[in-house]
């Protein structure tokens, strides 16, 4: 990400709510405590009950969109926020909202009607936000329009798979000149949420396992562990382009890597996730202090992307956390939590860049970032 947004508006007609939502009995997991003091579960609850109050403030109800002057990617990644809020608390506060977003923003988007609408965009990794939502969405109501919108998600972002580099998902559309590691991420994260909500499935699977393959051997992931944005296609080689290690591209693999362990009880794509996360952890330049932080931020050149990515890892590694024994990570999660609450937010629930502080500004992207984390200790 991180380029020149191709902004537009979304199309503004009359509000009209599609399919009701309804929380599907026993599909939701009761809310986790986060330590065993009395009181410690309320206190993580309202925390980021408050948190997604102050997100909501940024909600635009004719577009569906949270500030439409944001990247339109950004509401994909705060539909995905809310969703997780929404499962894990069991709140009904935000249907409407959410019908209402689905319903607005799964039309053809005005810059991209070549894509025919259901999320299809001009970049595969904005598709894949979406589609990952779509995936939340149908865990949440069971409801099979949203497995299928997640389908036709999946089936877009793989027409730009070819033989280029070895394999691998072009990222900018027509163009086709770059192959980065965040649109294959979220293509194998879908592929296998797919394969797991798909009884019989194979071919999914598949894709998803090759996509992992081909993302470990493409030289991405570096001798550090850690995930550099990209291989230099621009310049027609296929090397490591030595890009930044933007937080969210160590975050997407790990949730990706959890949804193939939970299809294949294959324990070696869980070492494969540790080494990713216990690079991050043991990172002076993103966990300075214990503390995660994205490697824009001492030069505050994130721009309006880069303010959202470390929610993502959050969001991430708090789903690979779930299936280790011990929690392992838990104990990091609540450290980010406590800091951006106690350093990093004002008097209104709004929290800044910085998890450890001090609160900088207000905006959709830091916002659904901190919201991400605050559910991801629930």
């Amino acid at each position: 990400m991180l380029r020149q947004l191709r902004r537009a508006r979304a199309a503004v007609g009359a509000f009209a709510l599609g399919a009701t939502l309804v929380l599907v009995a026993g599909a939701l997991p009761a809310q986790a405590s986060t330590s065993s003091a009395p009181g410690a579960a309320v206190n993580a609850r309202d925390r980021a009950t408050a948190a997604v109050e102050a997100m909501m403030e940024f909600y635009d109800e004719d577009t569906g969109r949270w500030d439409p002057e944001a990247p339109w990617w950004q509401s994909g990644n705060a539909l995905q926020a809310l969703l997780d809020y929404t499962a894990k608390t069991r709140s009904r506060t935000y249907l409407r909202q959410i019908d209402n977003t689905i319903e607005q923003q799964r039309k053809p988007l005005p810059w991209w009607p070549e894509g025919g609408g259901e999320f299809r965009a001009d970049s595969t990794d904005d598709t894949g936000w979406w589609g990952l939502a779509m995936a939340s969405m149908y865990d949440l109501t069971r409801d099979q329009q949203y497995l299928k919108i997640a389908k036709l998600d999946e089936e877009y972002m793989y027409e730009y798979w070819d033989d280029v580099c070895g394999g691998g998902i072009w990222w900018d559309i027509p163009a086709a000149t770059y192959k980065n590691a965040i649109s294959v991420e979220l293509y194998i994260k879908l592929a296998a949420a797919l394969h797991n909500r798909i009884p019989g499935d194979t071919v999914y699977l598949s894709r998803a396992l090759t996509a992992w393959k081909w993302l470990k051997n493409s030289s991405m992931i570096n001798g550090e562990n850690l995930v550099n944005d990209g291989l230099n296609t621009q310049g027609g080689g296929c090397a490591n382009n030595g890009g930044i290690t933007w937080t969210y591209n160590q975050g997407v693999v790990l949730g990706g890597l959890a949804e193939l362990y939970r299809a294949t009880g294959d324990r070696g794509l869980l070492r494969d996730a540790r080494k990713i996360a216990d690079a991050v952890l043991g990172s002076p330049l993103l966990s300075p202090k214990g503390i995660l932080t994205e490697p824009c931020e001492a030069t505050h050149t994130c721009g309006s992307d880069g303010t959202a990515f470390k929610g993502i890892f959050a969001r991430n590694l708090g789903e690979l956390d779930a299936l280790l024994p011990g929690r392992p990570y838990r104990g990091y999660l609540l450290a980010q939590a406590r800091s951006a609450y106690q350093h990093a937010r004002n008097s209104s629930d709004q929290y800044g860049m910085s998890w450890a502080g001090p609160y900088d500004q207000a905006s959709i992207g830091r916002q659904e970032s901190a919201v991400s984390l605050l559910v991801s200790v629930l």
